[in-house]
């Protein structure tokens, strides 16, 4: 984890802005819950407990800026949240998202898939891809089987008479 903030500070101080306090507390908690896709309101209750003297807005300003800076990827799923994401080195590109539109669920896919599309846009178009996003709205697994349990509860209702 240190190596990242380190990371970050760097990044800070090349283009002139310093790892304050705050703004160390909010990329700690975004480093702690990586998986978690926190909103602004999330990552500031998680800073709150660590640093009571933080306010809401001074979260939001480190957001937009690790934002603005690609450190952080922000997000919005369709349901008006913007979400935040820490961006790694490890991928060239930021992952995908599987959304489930019933109960909100996101499963990440890690792997790229797309880079036989950016080659064929580079190679066709001279387009170089530098990022691209791709999110899947759909119905998990758990919400299709609840779906079905409800409707053959509903048919054996109907059939019963109930």
């Amino acid at each position: 984890m240190e190596a990242r903030i380190d990371k970050v500070k760097q990044q800070l101080q090349s283009q002139g802005y310093k790892l304050t306090p705050q703004r160390e507390a909010t990329v700690r908690v975004l480093l702690e819950n990586e998986e978690d896709h926190l909103s602004a309101e999330d990552v500031f209750m998680l800073v709150k407990d660590k640093a009571p003297e933080i306010g809401l807005a001074t979260v939001y300003r480190t957001l937009e800026l690790l934002s603005e800076m690609h450190i952080v990827e922000k997000m919005n799923f369709g349901d008006g949240v913007a979400r935040y994401d820490l961006r790694t080195d490890s991928n060239k590109h930021h992952h995908h998202h599987l959304i489930c539109v019933q109960c909100g669920t996101m499963t990440e896919i890690m792997e790229d898939w797309l880079t036989p599309l950016e080659e064929r846009l580079e190679r066709e178009y001279g387009f170089n891809v530098l990022d691209h996003r791709l999110d899947f709205q759909g119905i998990c697994a758990k919400c299709q089987a609840k779906n079905e349990a409800a409707a053959k509860s509903a048919e054996e209702a109907a059939a019963s008479g109930i």
